[in-house]
């Protein structure tokens, strides 16, 4: 099950990060993670030359970014540990904004320390606030919300963000209506 499901957000995540782009004006294409610092190597399937400065972004196949998303995203934050629906935003977000980013608003939305780290306290959390799924849901998505339309990225890329947001829940019912 844990499998699939990663499976099944894999296919959604990476739907949303898409292909091949060298984007100037994306700090996350340059090696040095600031638009201008370091070498333009672009983001494929997610990857980006600013987290994997190393890596051929180009020749990168998408097996090789699943590898990827499993071992630095999904099971650092041990999405097969929280609920079908958040285990997909979490996730997503982990990947776009970063593991400890996502874990704080985790937290966040729990109710427990912000430290960035999934440990027992914030599993327990999680658990606790199982009856109330959608709401809970909410309430990590509006912590990621609050912090990217701050980001000064986000007259350029705001509007697509936005929709991936927005379209999120709809992918986490279906998902857990699969499961």
């Amino acid at each position: 099950m844990m499998a699939d499901l990663f499976e099944r957000a894999f296919a959604i995540v990476v739907g949303e990060e898409g292909g091949f782009s060298d984007e100037r004006a994306d700090p996350g294409n340059w090696t040095g993670g600031a638009v201008g610092s370091g070498v333009l190597h672009g983001t494929k399937f997610g990857i980006s030359a600013a987290a994997y400065p190393a890596i051929d972004i180009a020749a990168l196949t998408l097996a090789g970014a699943q590898a990827i998303y499993r071992r630095d995203y999904w099971d650092k934050v041990q999405a097969g540990a929280v609920p079908t629906p958040l285990a997909l935003l979490l996730f997503d977000a982990a990947v776009n904004n970063g593991v400890a980013r996502a874990v704080q608003w985790l937290q966040a939305a729990a109710g427990v320390a912000q430290d960035g780290v999934i440990g027992p306290e914030t599993l327990q959390a999680v658990a606790a606030r199982g009856g109330d799924g959608a709401a809970f849901c909410a309430a990590f998505l509006a912590e990621r919300m609050v912090f990217m339309a701050a980001l000064p990225t986000w007259q350029v890329f705001g509007r697509g963000w936005a929709r991936r947001l927005c379209g999120l829940p709809f992918h986490a019912m279906a998902i857990a209506g699969e499961a």
